[in-house]
């Protein structure tokens, strides 16, 4: 940066007294030409007292006198002039003088192209010296903007998560209080990972800590530090480090920590590349902490599992504290969080809602009730009603709904009422504890030709037998059209219900232990030092999925007047709520007529033809 800097001042101090010697040489030479009479150049001439005169077809005549004096003028540009001026003793050169103007062209020429040499040789220098010397002072600036006195988040802003904000209290008060701890014997923890799905408040809870603290925030991303050069990303790391010692004490805070942060491949990668200098960095700044610093390092990451194992130790990242998804108590705290600058109507029950946002992360509730405000705003409405918080609802999940439906022929829409009826039908017949909420085959502009919603209870761990009932609901669809419509009628819109089974099936077999043949091996740890057989893995999962399928289609053969049932209404109705579908399991509610021209399968037959 200094030899920047010098370079520029050396190249404008040279400019500058290029133009001043310029302006003085050209201003001296206008001065010294003397402008005289033709009579009087005539008379000095037969005296012998011109000494040369510059011949040229210009209107001006230049010349200069016996005592060195330079004359100018007019050019009578006559026959014999030149013979006379030689009979004279007058030196006559032919062609005009150079010009004062052209001199100083000259020179200026001249101080351009060393100006120039000087530019491309310190060009060339910092290029030649990016690698070792770059100074990362100018790159930093931009990420000082990052840098906030005050988060203006503390505890009371986080919802859910309770285990998570207690596990950083004591944090909190270490750094409010670090001299009760210090006489204690006790080492403030250096750094904190938090991790867990996206969405889920790990940068709004380090935030807090800072704010909770009245703590200066620094606040990056992992990518800031990876740079092509050499030693650059490490210099950053360094810098950052310094300027919060300054401060005293500090929240650093890294998001996405495994974009610097990965696990290192030994001699393959080389001991020279930018990313394990900048992390041998992080590692030796964080270890070069006194006890008494009062700087508290929090990362994030949404994969824990890819950090360099240098990084977890005790004495660097000493804690490890997960950010889940909120359950229902947390989601209804997140709700009410986000409900407090909107003019919510008395009808909605936030209870209710939060029961029936089953995996939705903190980000996610967010945008559930920013949608339903901007639904109400639209309408032109003073509160926020519960329609505009059922509308948010299924537009988070699957889209909002495609308003013109007229391309959508009358065999698709059957095609997709008996696909979602066989989703809904089967999730009230295996898994009757999980919450169909709503049931449409109304398309989405996500791509989705209808939805229907199965929420299962909150619980800590997911049962072998509700994994099993999961692979069941996302094959029924596949399994209502073949039986409705044929194996060689069933389409694509099954596609993310196999991907959905198939991921289930894989865990089971893979990760959990679940599978009959396999045994209770994790055949991800074995796949990683090559003694597994995929073939076995694979001949596994099918068997488990023909099962299912087996078992799935048995199911809905033995219920199709259910399945009939469901269809019929959802032609009629394009949307059913859970309300009406057990009246229409319970036989309470009457048969739909189906709308005129639509065609519908018999009660008692296994296929029914497609119209066209």
């Amino acid at each position: 940066m200094r030899r920047k800097k010098l370079v520029i001042l050396i190249t404008a101090v040279l400019l500058v007294a290029t133009v001043v010697a310029c302006a003085y040489f050209y201003s001296q030479s206008a001065k010294s030409i003397e402008s005289i009479t033709y009579l009087d150049f005539a008379d000095m001439a037969a005296d012998g007292d011109v000494k040369v005169i510059y011949l040229s077809d210009s209107p001006s005549l230049e010349g200069e006198l016996a005592d060195g004096t330079r004359f100018v003028t007019e050019n009578p540009r006559s026959e014999g002039f030149k013979e006379s001026m030689l009979v004279l003793g007058v030196k006559v050169e032919e062609g005009q003088r150079n010009s004062a103007f052209v001199s100083a062209l000259r020179m200026l020429m001249i101080f351009g192209i060393l100006i120039f040499s000087v530019w491309a040789i310190s060009k060339l220098m910092n290029k030649g010296t990016a690698s070792g010397h770059k100074d990362p002072a100018d790159k930093l600036s931009a990420m000082q903007c990052e840098t906030v006195k005050d988060a203006g988040v503390v505890f009371e802003d986080v919802a859910g998560n309770q285990e998570a904000k207690e596990s950083v209290k004591d944090i909190v008060d270490f750094l409010k209080n670090p001299e009760k701890y210090a006489r204690m014997g006790a080492r403030m923890p250096r750094g904190m990972i938090f991790y867990g799905p996206p969405g889920t408040g790990k940068t709004l809870l380090a935030k807090a800590v800072a704010g909770e603290a009245g703590v200066p925030y620094f606040a990056f991303s992992g990518s800031d530090f990876v740079q092509v050069y050499v030693g650059v990303g490490a210099a950053r790391i360094r810098d950052v480090f310094k300027k919060a010692r300054d401060l005293g004490r500090c929240v650093i805070f890294f998001d996405e920590i495994d974009a610097l942060g990965k696990k290192r491949e030994g001699a393959l990668s080389g001991g020279n590349d930018e990313r394990s200098q900048t992390l041998n960095a992080l590692l030796t700044e964080m270890s070069g902490f006194n006890s008494n610093e009062g700087i508290i390092v929090i990362a994030a990451t949404n994969r824990l599992d890819v950090l360099d194992e240098a990084l977890l130790r005790p004495g660097r990242f000493d804690r490890q504290v997960e950010i889940g998804l909120p359950d229902i108590n947390g989601r209804l705290e997140i709700l009410k969080i986000h409900s407090r600058n909107k003019p919510v109507s008395q009808d909605i029950d936030m209870k209710s809602l939060a029961q029936q946002t089953v995996f939705f992360s903190g980000a996610q509730l967010e945008s559930l009730m920013n949608e339903a405000a901007i639904l109400a705003a639209k309408r032109g409405s003073k509160l926020v009603e519960k329609s505009d918080i059922d509308k948010a609802y299924y537009t988070v999940i699957a889209g909002a709904e495609k308003k013109d439906r007229s391309a959508i022929s009358r065999s698709d829409r059957e095609i997709t009422a008996y696909h979602e009826a066989g989703h809904a039908l089967v999730t009230k017949l295996v898994a009757p504890e999980n919450r169909v909420t709503k049931v449409t085959i109304i398309p989405s502009t996500k791509g989705v030709g209808g939805f229907s919603v199965s929420l299962p209870p909150d619980r800590m761990y997911r049962r072998k037998k509700e994994m099993e009932s999961s692979i069941k609901i996302a094959l029924a669809g596949r399994i209502a059209e073949e039986i409705i419509f044929g194996r060689e009628n069933v389409t694509t819109g099954a596609s993310n219900d196999i991907q959905k089974a198939t991921q289930i099936v894989m865990a089971l077999v893979r990760q959990l232990g679940m599978g009959d043949s396999t045994g209770m091996l994790n055949y991800d740890m074995l796949f990683q030092n090559g003694v597994a057989n995929q073939e076995q893995i694979v001949e596994e999962c099918r068997t488990f999925m023909d099962r299912f399928y087996r078992e799935t289609s048995h199911l809905l053969v033995e219920n199709k007047y259910l399945l009939d049932r469901i269809a019929r209404t959802l032609l009629a109705e394009e949307s059913i709520d859970e309300e009406c579908l057990d009246s229409i399991l319970s036989g309470e509610r009457s048969q739909a007529s189906v709308p005129a021209g639509e065609s519908i399968a018999e009660e008692g037959g296994e296929k029914s033809a497609v119209i066209a």
